[in-house]
């Protein structure tokens, strides 16, 4: 069974671990270590638990543990993550779907931001790329991602 729920200031221990616990794992992969300490930085425990604060977190329940959580920004879906050992189960759609359902129910486009592990997701399900970033990191290392949009249908 899969429940999806606003989280509370208590699921902020919960919600770190499913966060860097992801970025440690699959980020590696795809980005060099500059970029992978930003994202770890950026979304540090301050950044989320003002988010939590405005109940703009949500999180993902199996029947024995929470496994993913994404954060909505107004038309935004932000930190949109899945435990390792859980990807490739369905449980990321869900979370996606929940988010575009809150949103497009409001607003008459969704925006994210893609890293690279995840944009071949997002085009599969619609998206489109609007604008390329590029930020320099420590070690002069760079983050590259795109800004990518899905309009209502």
């Amino acid at each position: 069974m899969v429940h999806i729920r606003c989280a509370g200031t208590d699921d902020l221990e919960k919600i770190k671990d499913i966060v860097y616990r992801t970025i440690e794992k699959i980020y590696p992969r795809y980005y060099p270590e500059g970029a992978v300490s930003f994202f770890l930085s950026h979304h540090n425990e301050n950044n989320i638990m003002e988010d939590i604060k405005r109940q703009r977190v949500y999180i993902l329940e199996t029947s024995s543990e929470c496994v993913g959580t994404v954060t909505i920004k107004g038309n935004g879906i932000c930190r949109l993550f899945v435990l390792p050992g859980f990807q490739k189960k369905g449980y990321g759609r869900a979370l996606l779907d929940f988010a575009e359902g809150e949103i497009l129910a409001k607003e008459d486009r969704v925006c994210i931001d893609a890293s690279f592990p995840a944009k071949g997701i997002y085009l599969r399900r619609g998206y489109k790329e609007t604008e390329f970033y590029s930020i320099e990191t420590e070690n002069g290392d760079f983050l590259c991602y795109d800004v990518m949009e899905k309009k209502k249908r």
